[in-house]
């Protein structure tokens, strides 16, 4: 309903009540009120209190199957965006909608198909969602296919990169974080909440809150163990935190402030991309390259399904050397 609309159906139900000097002077008052705003219909608002009931519903439900908030943030604000601009229930949104959006999304903003894919994930999880609830019939994404993209290969850590990372550390705490992330694999959310009493000396191991509230025990070497515990005997704070700042008040190192230890890190001996997941990444590789089981590798990433231990696992190129000439000639 149009400003002009509205307001022929208030003159309409005032006529009769004042007359017509008077009804001049309230419809003048009711233009200058609509002035600047425009009447919604009731219809429209009923489909905004729908959608934002299914979008509700759904989001918690991630949050029951273990999301972490910062997950549930992507996934409410890719939904929320989708449907504002189609604009319609989502009961009655097609695939065809949904393609157009796609294609609309790339060429508006330049995104690459990973970008693409991943709102594609997202809103096939949602409509999914909406139809095992029994909300809809059938998913309208069933019939938009995965995005096809490059599969680059990731980089990883040398043994010299990680020794001259080592070196270049001038304090006892950024050596044991290196040492600690080459062990162990561990991400960077799960080692900025781990305390110092975590940490199992004797067996060299400690237990993670993974991603989904998992826990899972993780294991370190032993150079992590003697540079993580003389680190731990010199600090004379009373953080509770296993990693802090160096400066008072010493304050628990969150993940920006690791990313920045590892970053200032490789900017002094010049290597690209220093980065606590790169750690996990070339762990996993060179387990793999040694013979470690790809389901033990799995356990000790804490990866629910293996395809995605295969991906962090890049066989390195000089073992695919060898076995050629070991095995072809």
């Amino acid at each position: 309903m149009t400003n002009e609309d509205f307001k022929i159906l208030v003159k309409q139900k005032a006529n009769g009540i004042f007359n017509n000097c008077d009804l001049s002077k309230f419809m003048k008052c009711v233009e200058e009120s609509l002035m600047g705003l425009s009447v919604i219909k009731t219809e429209e608002t009923t489909h905004n209190k729908e959608n934002e009931f299914f979008i509700a519903s759904f989001l918690s439900s991630k949050r029951v199957e273990g999301c972490s908030e910062k997950t549930i943030s992507y996934y409410q604000g890719t939904i929320n965006k989708t449907l504002d601009t189609i604009k319609r229930l989502v009961k009655d949104i097609s695939t065809e909608d949904l393609r157009n959006y796609l294609s609309n999304y790339q060429e508006k903003n330049n995104s690459s198909k990973v970008t693409i894919d991943n709102i594609r994930r997202i809103l096939s999880s949602f409509f999914s969602w909406l139809e095992d609830e029994d909300y809809i019939v059938k998913s309208p994404v069933r019939r938009i296919r995965k995005v096809k993209t490059a599969k680059l290969i990731k980089e990883t850590f040398s043994d010299e990169q990680v020794e001259l990372l080592r070196d270049c550390c001038e304090n006892k705490r950024d050596l044991a974080l290196v040492d600690f992330f080459a062990s162990t694999g561990v991400r960077v959310g799960e080692l900025v909440g781990l305390k110092k009493s975590d940490i199992d000396f004797h067996n060299r191991s400690c237990v993670v809150l993974g991603k989904g509230n998992a826990e899972r025990e993780v294991y370190f070497d032993a150079r992590a163990k003697i540079h993580l515990s003389e680190y731990l005997n010199q600090r004379v704070d009373e953080n509770e935190s296993l990693f802090v700042s160096l400066k008072y008040p010493h304050r628990s190192l969150g993940i920006g402030g690791v990313e920045d230890v590892l970053k200032r890190l490789g900017d002094k001996v010049k290597i690209n991309k220093v980065h606590p997941h790169k750690f996990r990444r070339t762990l996993a590789t060179m387990a793999i390259d040694k013979g470690m089981p790809i389901e033990q590798v799995q356990k000790l990433l804490g990866h629910v399904r293996i395809d995605t231990t295969m991906h962090y696992a890049m066989v390195s190129q000089s073992n695919v050397r060898m076995a050629h000439r070991k095995y072809i000639g």
